[in-house]
C-alpha cells in the first residue's frame, strides 16, 4: 500500500479536502490528476478491506460492520469529485476516463462483494443478529449490507462469481459509454437562425437565450436552438414557424440514434441482455424482479397495477386534448393532424384562451435568483433551515454558487452549492447529489449536497427568468437536497437518499407543492422589471390551470414506465430496441402525436446507469405519498403547521433508510394512501 509520504499534493487535494468550509481545494489538483488518484486510493481501500479480514478475532459489530463502513474515505473523495466532473463539467479527458473508471470500479466493488472471508465474518453477525441487542438503525444497516453481499454474489459458486462480475464491469463501461453518447448529440446539434422574421412568437427571455447559446458556439449573427430542455421545450411551445418547430422536435426525438459513433441502439441490447442474464444468474425471474425485491413495489404486478389504470385514464384525456387542439388548427384554416411539433404550441394556445393567460405572462415574475430564496424560505419555515451565501469560493465552474446552512438553533449544518445554468460540458436534465454524505459514525461528517440544473443562462448582465416548469424543477431538486441535508443518522449506508428507489421521489415531488401556495407565490414572484408583485389573478390562473394538459403530460411519462418494465421482464432477447419500443407502445395504443417523455435511445434514467432501471415509475409511487402527505397539511388547514412539519422532518426527511419506507410514512401520516389522491391531483 502506497505510503502517506508517497501522496502527491494533488492527491491530498483530492482525498483530504483543505479548501473553504470545507470543500475540495478546485485550485490544487487538475483533470490529469485523476487517473493516478484513483491508483492510489483503489489500493487504500482494498487495504482498509483486508484489515477487516486479517482481523483474528471474532467478527463484531465494531471490526467488521463499522470498519466496512468507514473503508476507502479516500477512495470515496475522490470518486465524489469525479463523477460530479463527468456529469455536471465534463471534457474528452474525463470521458475518456469515466469509460476506463466506471468498470474498474465495478471491477473493485465485485472483489470486495464476492470475497468469501468477508461475507463469512458478516454472515456470523447477520445469523445472530437477534442475540446482539443491536438498535432498530444498527440491525438495520446489518441486514442491508447482509443483503447487499448476496444481490452482488456473495452466494453463487466461483464460476457465477466470475460471470456476475464481469457482466457488472461490461454494464458500467456500457452505461458510462450511452450517458457520453446522448451528450454529444445533444452538445454538438444546434439549428441556428439568421432570419429574425423565424423568432416569430417567441417571448423576450427566450430569445435572448438563444442568443447567448448562439454566442457561445460563437455565432454572434444567430439565434440557436439547442437540445437543452430549457430552449428547445419553449421554442416548440411559442414558435410559430411549424418546419422550424419539425427539425427541433426531431432532433430532440432522435438523440442517440442518428448512426455513427453516438448511436445507442446496440449499446441498449447488450445492456437489456446483459442485466437478464445477471438477474437470472442472482435467482430471479428477470431483471425487473431482482430490481423490485428491494423496493416498496416488490414486484413487476404490483407497479403494472399503479401504471395501467393511470394509463388508461391518461389516453382518455389525452383523446380529448388532442380533439381540442384539432379545432385550432381548423379555426386557424389549416387541415394538418396534430403532429409532436405541433402539440406543445397549439396546447399553449388553447390555455391562452381557456384561462387568459400564457408561460409569457407568467415567466417575468420567476426570476431564478426569487425562486432559490423561495425555496430556502419554504425550507427556514418548515424546519427552521438559514443559508448565508459565500462568493468567491471555486468550485468546478465559474456558474457555481455556495451557501453555508445553518440549524434553527444557529449551528452549522452543512453545505449546499448550486449549478443552474445549461452548458455543453454538462448532461441534460436536473439531479441532485453529494460530494459528503452525512453521518455520526466514529464523529461523523456533515453533509455537502449539491443541485445541478441546464436552466437558459441569459446575456451578461442580464436576470435569468424560469418557466413555472422550471421552477417546479428546482423546488424538485432541492427537496432531494432538504433529504441529504437534514439526515440524522449514525450509519453512513443509510444517510440522506440512500432509501428505495420508489421512496427517493417523495420528499423532492412532496416539497414541489409549497412552490404555488399563494404566501410563497405573493412573496417571491414579483416582476423582474418593475419588482411588482404577481397579480393575485394570475395567481389565481395559474391555480385553477394546474391541471390542463393532463393528459399530454402523463402519457409522456407513463409510457416511459411502460416501456422501462417492458424491457425488464420481457421473456424474448431483444434485438432491435426500436423495433421493441414501437410494439410495446402498439400495443398499449399510444397517441401517434405523442412519444415518451425519454424514448429509449436517450432514456438516461434507465440505460446510462441501473438507477431508475425498472425503476422509471417510482416517480408515480412517490406521487402517490406525495399527493397524500401535502394532504395532510392541507387538512390542517395550515400549508406550514408546525407539529406537521416536525413530524414531516423527523420522520421523513431526517430518517435517511433507517427504517423501512412503509413504516416511516405511516408514522408521518397514521396510514398508507391510495393512489386515488394522485389521479385527482393530476386532474385525471
Amino acid at each position: 500500500m502506497p505510503q502517506d509520504n508517497q501522496m502527491t499534493p494533488a492527491y491530498s487535494a483530492l482525498s483530504q479536502w483543505s479548501g473553504p468550509l470545507g470543500l475540495p481545494d478546485f485550485s490544487k489538483f487538475s483533470d490529469a490528476d485523476f487517473n493516478a488518484a484513483f491508483d492510489i486510493a483503489l489500493e487504500k481501500d482494498w487495504a482498509d478491506v483486508e484489515a477487516v479480514l486479517q482481523n483474528p478475532d471474532a467478527p463484531t459489530i465494531e471490526n467488521t460492520l463499522k470498519a466496512l463502513q468507514l473503508s476507502g474515505r479516500d477512495l470515496s473523495h475522490i470518486a465524489a469529485i469525479f463523477w460530479m466532473r463527468a456529469g455536471a463539467h465534463t471534457n474528452e479527458d474525463i470521458q475518456a476516463l469515466e469509460r476506463e473508471v466506471a468498470p474498474r470500479m465495478s471491477r473493485h466493488h465485485s472483489r470486495i462483494m464476492m470475497n468469501e472471508a468477508l461475507f463469512a465474518r458478516l454472515d456470523a453477525l447477520y445469523q445472530s443478529r437477534t442475540k446482539l441487542g443491536l438498535d432498530t438503525e444498527t440491525l438495520r444497516v446489518l441486514e442491508k449490507s447482509w443483503k447487499g453481499f448476496v444481490r452482488n454474489g456473495a452466494k453463487l459458486n466461483a464460476q457465477d462469481k466470475a460471470r456476475l462480475a464481469d457482466i457488472n464491469e461490461k454494464l458500467a463501461g456500457l452505461g458510462a459509454g450511452f450517458g457520453q453518447n446522448v451528450l454529444k448529440d445533444e452538445a454538438s446539434w444546434a439549428l441556428f437562425i439568421t432570419d429574425e422574421a423565424e423568432l416569430a412568437g417567441l417571448p423576450e427571455q427566450l430569445r435572448a437565450a438563444m442568443k447567448a447559446a448562439a454566442e457561445e458556439r460563437g455565432r454572434e449573427d444567430a439565434w440557436a436552438v439547442t437540445l437543452s430542455r430549457a430552449i428547445v421545450e419553449p421554442f416548440l411551445t411559442f414558435s410559430s414557424v411549424r418546419h422550424l418547430r419539425e427539425k427541433a422536435y426531431e432532433a430532440w426525438a432522435k438523440r442517440g440514434e442518428n448512426g455513427g459513433a453516438t448511436d445507442n441502439r446496440t449499446l441498449v441490447t447488450e445492456i437489456v441482455a446483459l442485466r437478464d442474464e445477471k438477474a437470472k444468474l442472482l435467482g430471479y425471474a428477470n431483471f425487473a424482479a431482482f430490481k423490485l425485491d428491494d423496493t416498496m413495489a416488490k414486484t413487476p404486478d404490483a407497479v403494472m397495477d399503479l401504471l395501467m389504470p393511470v394509463w388508461d385514464k391518461a389516453k382518455q384525456r389525452a383523446s380529448e386534448e388532442q380533439a381540442d387542439l384539432e379545432k385550432l388548427i381548423t379555426g386557424e384554416g389549416l387541415n394538418h393532424p396534430v403532429a409532436g411539433w405541433d402539440w406543445r404550441y397549439y396546447a399553449e394556445k388553447l390555455r391562452a384562451e381557456r384561462f387568459a393567460f400564457d408561460e409569457g405572462d407568467l415567466k417575468p415574475y420567476l426570476q431564478l435568483n426569487k425562486i432559490i430564496e423561495a425555496a430556502f424560505d419554504v425550507a427556514t419555515r418548515l424546519f427552521g433551515l438559514t443559508f448565508k451565501e459565500h462568493q468567491g469560493i471555486q468550485t468546478w465552474h465559474p456558474d457555481v454558487r455556495v451557501w453555508e446552512v445553518f440549524n434553527a438553533d444557529g449551528s452549522r449544518r452543512g453545505l449546499f452549492l448550486g449549478d443552474y445554468f445549461a452548458r455543453q460540458s454538462k448532461r441534460s436534465g436536473a439531479w441532485m447529489s453529494a460530494l459528503q454524505s452525512s453521518h455520526r459514525l466514529d464523529g461523523g461528517q456533515p453533509p455537502i449536497i449539491y443541485n445541478v440544473m441546464n436552466f437558459a443562462k441569459p446575456p451578461k448582465g442580464e436576470v435569468a427568468l424560469l418557466s413555472l416548469d422550471d421552477a417546479h424543477t428546482l423546488f424538485h431538486e432541492f427537496g432531494h437536497a432538504l433529504h441529504g441535508l437534514l439526515s440524522d443518522v449514525t450509519w453512513p449506508a443509510i444517510s440522506g437518499t440512500a432509501v428505495s428507489r420508489d421512496f427517493v421521489e417523495l420528499p423532492s415531488q412532496l416539497y414541489e407543492h409549497w412552490l404555488t401556495e399563494r404566501p410563497v407565490l405573493e412573496k417571491f414572484a414579483t416582476h423582474y422589471k418593475t419588482g411588482e408583485t404577481i397579480p393575485q389573478d394570475l395567481i389565481d390562473k395559474v391555480l385553477k390551470a394546474a391541471t390542463f394538459n393532463a393528459g399530454f403530460n402523463t402519457v409522456e411519462f407513463t409510457s416511459s414506465a411502460l416501456v422501462d418494465m417492458a424491457f425488464h421482464t420481457s421473456d424474448k432477447p431483444v434485438t432491435d430496441p426500436l423495433v421493441f419500443e414501437a410494439e410495446v407502445l402498439k400495443k398499449l395504443d399510444m397517441p401517434e402525436a405523442i412519444i415518451m417523455r425519454h424514448r429509449t435511445p436517450h432514456f438516461l434514467h434507465v440505460f446510462s446507469g441501473d438507477g431508475y432501471s425498472a425503476g422509471y415509475y417510482s416517480y408515480m409511487w412517490s406521487e402517490v405519498l406525495d399527493a397524500d402527505a401535502f394532504a395532510a397539511f392541507e387538512e390542517s388547514g395550515d400549508v406550514f403547521n408546525a407539529d406537521l412539519a416536525e413530524k414531516l422532518k423527523t420522520h421523513i426527511y431526517a430518517a435517511g433508510g433507517s427504517k423501512d419506507p412503509e413504516e416511516l410514512y405511516k408514522t408521518f401520516r397514521g396510514r398508507m394512501p391510495s393512489p386515488q389522491a394522485m389521479i385527482e391531483k393530476r386532474g385525471l
